[in-house]
């Protein structure tokens, strides 16, 4: 009865739930080398009573979860992910004004210890999202491209990370753009900082909709995603929950 009571004090008006995740639809931001969402149709209302629907799309689809084995060999798959590590305390970084200004900007250990002066430590087993606004943009502007075709979108820097993972002990990072480096970064060293984050057997959400309607701290945040053996990623949802 005491879960039932806290739940109960959750749903109340005192509390503010927000959906972090992005719509599945073929128009959801994805790699240019991914497939579209397809669509087909299995059984009908009309033909069979009942609607079954087969959807078909890549593991890193809109907001998705990527576990260590995405990036490494051999470590923890999605199926790993323990129970626990669905539900943690959450922390926003704010460095939307910094994007604004730079599009290729990456969150550097200034940034968060100035957060930290703010806001105290950041909580071991929590996980930390970096607040760019970037999911505001729509379409090709998503993705930033120049004249040349280059991609413009901020990141972490692996420095930041390193603060984060061994200094702070945090299980998770969080982000908006597509990718944990900068655009730019990927030009210096391909995925360096995705690579070092999912080499310490943490794990990352991308492309999360609605970190500026939360506070930078205080926030639960759950993540839903299928229990697929030896996966490397999946769409998820999303939810923060905090107090008004």
């Amino acid at each position: 009865m005491e879960l039932w009571k806290m739940l109960e004090a959750l749903k109340s008006d005192e509390y503010e739930w927000v959906d972090l995740s992005t719509e599945i639809t073929p128009k959801t931001p994805h790699y240019s080398g991914f497939s579209d969402l397809s669509i087909k149709d299995i059984l009908t209302f009309e033909e069979h009573n009942v609607s079954t629907k087969e959807y078909s799309m890549v593991s890193q689809y809109g907001t998705h979860i990527d576990p260590p084995s995405h990036f490494i060999q051999g470590a923890r798959p999605l199926d790993q992910i323990s129970i626990k590590e669905c539900i943690l305390p959450l922390c926003v970084v704010d460095v939307s004004a910094q994007a604004a200004a730079n599009p290729d900007y990456a969150i550097t250990v200034d940034d968060l210890t100035k957060w930290e002066e703010k806001h105290g430590k950041f909580p071991a087993g929590s996980m930390v999202a970096m607040r760019t606004d970037w999911y505001k943009r729509e379409g090709e502007d998503f993705f930033n491209k120049d004249e040349n075709g280059d991609c413009h979108y901020p990141g972490w820097s692996k420095e930041a990370l390193v603060f984060l993972c061994e200094k702070r002990g945090i299980t998770a990072v969080g982000h908006e753009p597509p990718d944990t480096d900068p655009a730019e970064a990927n030009k210096v060293e391909l995925w360096g900082a995705e690579r070092y984050i999912l080499g310490q057997d943490k794990f990352q959400i991308e492309i999360l909709r609605n970190l500026d309607l939360l506070p930078p701290t205080g926030t639960i945040i759950t993540i839903g995603f299928p229990k697929i053996p030896n996966s490397p990623g999946f769409t998820a949802r999303c939810l923060a929950i905090f107090k008004k």
